[in-house]
């Protein structure tokens, strides 16, 4: 009664990041190509994708209860972080692995709901918290690799979505690395940021030891070839639309802006879950979203000027 106590206490609640959840959302692009290779009714997958988003936000808060824990004597070196609650309060260790634990079995049971192949990838997502951030490989230490291997997960969420809806083939791997890449540009914009902020190359590599390695010449010019190689592999699935390439413009501009965001003074960048409150990012969203869903489901023949391979005559 006393473990299930401690457990449920504020504290131990908050470790779980339950407002991050909305970074879950980041698996409905994987329904959405699954949807548009096979052509299946919407409204059917509704319930499975729902229970989909439980599952991985269930997994993804077992992986915040042993970073936040794990992460507490080098957090209090960061401005803000310092304040958070594993840093500010003494934590029972017993009770955070059996919180950790409890999440593990609860998020892949839910999981089996879905189907196996989701499930598998599931486990993948969970065990990529694991090697980020428990010794003795901790890769969120290792300068380029923390982003790599933090960003991976957006891939993972990719497939996470595609097996809701389909459960016998894998993703094209375009796809697969394209929307890896872009989550590599997110966290390394999201690196640029928080360097910037704590404006000290010695303070910032006891917070977080992979910034050692970096300087914020080569945090952004990580960001931008990771952006470029992103757009080009998404530039590969957009050829299957009819006039998809004309997506591909608005698509850098979108990378062009969030980059920009990172220059802001507390930008929003380094808190990812916070974007929504940022309105002209939210504004440009949902025009890209609009336009997408334009270009693929409206025949516009005048557009066919912009995409032909053929000479033109004048």
């Amino acid at each position: 009664m006393t473990a299930i106590s401690s457990i449920t206490s504020n504290r131990y609640v908050q470790l779980m990041r339950i407002d991050h959840w909305i970074k879950q959302l980041f698996i409905l692009p994987g329904a959405a190509c699954g949807i548009f290779f096979i052509n299946t009714d919407v409204l059917s997958l509704t319930t499975r994708v729902l229970i989909a988003l439980l599952a991985t936000s269930i997994i993804a808060s077992a992986n915040y209860v042993i970073n936040e824990y794990l992460d507490a004597p080098t957090d209090k070196f960061h401005p803000k972080k310092k304040y958070r609650t594993a840093v500010m309060s003494s934590m029972d260790a017993r009770v955070v692995w059996v919180l950790w634990g409890v999440l593990s079995v609860a998020g892949l049971a839910t999981g089996l709901l879905v189907n196996v192949p989701f499930t598998v990838t599931l486990a993948s997502l969970w065990i990529m918290g694991i090697l980020y951030n428990v010794k003795p490989l901790r890769t969120k230490d290792i300068t380029y690799l923390d982003v790599l291997s933090e960003s991976v997960n957006n891939a993972i969420r990719l497939m996470l979505g595609w097996f809701v809806v389909i459960q016998t083939m894998l993703p094209p791997s375009s796809i697969i690395i394209g929307y890896w890449m872009a989550g590599a540009f997110l966290m390394a914009t999201k690196r640029l940021a928080e360097y910037r902020m704590i404006g000290d190359a010695r303070q910032a590599s006891l917070y977080r030891k992979s910034f050692a390695g970096y300087t914020e010449q080569t945090l952004l010019c990580s960001a931008v070839f990771y952006a470029m190689t992103s757009v080009f592999l998404i530039g590969v699935l957009c050829l299957e639309i009819t006039f998809g390439q004309l997506l591909v413009p608005f698509l850098i501009l979108l990378y062009c802006y969030y980059l920009f965001l990172a220059y802001r003074d507390g930008s929003c960048v380094q808190k990812p879950e916070k974007l929504f409150r940022e309105p002209g990012l939210m504004i440009y969203c949902t025009f890209l979203l609009i336009l997408f869903c334009v270009l693929l489901f409206i025949d516009i023949p005048q557009l066919a000027v912009f995409t032909s391979n053929l000479l033109i005559s004048i």
